[in-house]
């Protein structure tokens, strides 16, 4: 029999909801607790297993039952939220929650769950860090410049350079973790010209389903993939919204490199700008393109080319 569960995940407990039957529990968020949902799941005979992004406090779960080969879909909770709504279920408590997540995996028959590891999760971890980083690093900058009082300057300065050795450090450790890792696909992402060690660790870690899609999923998966917005005889303008922020943030970046030294890239982003389209549009255009051609190398194993219109 196909059974699903549903967890809502806390600091402190995990409340869990096994679909057809509605049987709901409570255990403890640590080893033991983990380790009685395991023996309850082979027990029920679960397949799947749908929890929310919690921020961290999803990880031990995802890590133990990836050890035993449960499926675990980890879902924005902000997906769950709008299925709730649309099955209206406007209230919200744990239990709930829970129910929520185990109707929500029994409809979604066909979602591909990303296997959870450790290496990932450090990388993430190291990667994130690296960005508050410069987060901090760039407000006291502005800080710096709002400033007139020249000891509140260096002290400013001061917390500059010692971020700025820090994020020095991390670059070294993503590096040191990415070799570790072993991923065939950041050396090759990164023989891209414009394609560096944060941009191909961001891919590796944030994308994890690159070189597995078609082109049309991959580039939706993103967010850089036009939808339509059509009723009746009307057709409004195509426009692309969703998808992985992070590595669109990165990818952004990444393109506007790529459309500076790489011929092809830059005759197509020319082409779109002559045909009177802003700067924005044309180079989203880029990034859907250069996301599909990374995953299609990766895909097929085949070499990057420089001179493709």
């Amino acid at each position: 029999m196909f059974c699903v569960a549903g967890i809502d995940i806390s600091k402190r407990y995990l409340d869990c909801c096994l679909q057809p039957s509605n049987h709901q529990f409570r255990l403890a968020n640590d080893l033991e607790g983990v380790s009685t949902l395991i023996a309850c799941f082979f027990e029920s005979e679960v397949t799947r297993v749908m929890v929310e992004a919690t921020g961290g406090y999803e990880k031990l779960l995802r890590h133990e039952l990836g050890k035993v080969g449960i499926e675990v879909m980890c879902v924005n909770p902000k997906r769950v939220r709008h299925f709730a709504e649309a099955m209206g279920m406007e209230a919200k408590t744990d239990k709930i929650d829970a129910q929520v997540l185990a109707e929500f995996a029994a409809t979604l028959k066909t979602y591909k769950a990303v296997p959870f590891s450790l290496e990932h999760d450090q990388l993430s971890e190291q990667i994130k860090q690296r960005d508050r980083f410069i987060q901090h690093r760039d407000d006291d900058k502005r800080r710096c410049q709002q400033s007139s009082t020249p000891v509140v300057i260096d002290r400013y300065q001061a917390h500059i350079n010692f971020l700025q050795a820090q994020i020095k450090e991390l670059e070294s450790l993503i590096a040191r973790t990415m070799k570790d890792m072993d991923d065939h696909r950041a050396n090759r992402l990164m023989e891209v010209k414009g394609i560096g060690l944060v941009t191909a660790s961001n891919l590796v870690c944030y994308l994890p389903e690159l070189g597995t899609l078609s082109r049309g999923k991959i580039a939706k998966l993103v967010g850089v993939a036009p939808l339509n917005r059509d009723s009746g005889d009307g057709s409004k303008p195509r426009y692309v919204r969703g998808g992985r922020g992070k590595v669109r943030r990165v990818l952004y970046m990444a393109t506007w490199v790529i459309v500076r030294y790489d011929a092809g890239f830059k005759a197509r982003y020319e082409r779109l700008r002559e045909r009177g389209k802003c700067a924005k549009v044309a180079i989203i255009a880029c990034m859907r393109v250069l996301i599909i051609r990374l995953n299609a190398m990766l895909r097929d194993g085949t070499p990057w080319r420089s001179d493709v219109i």
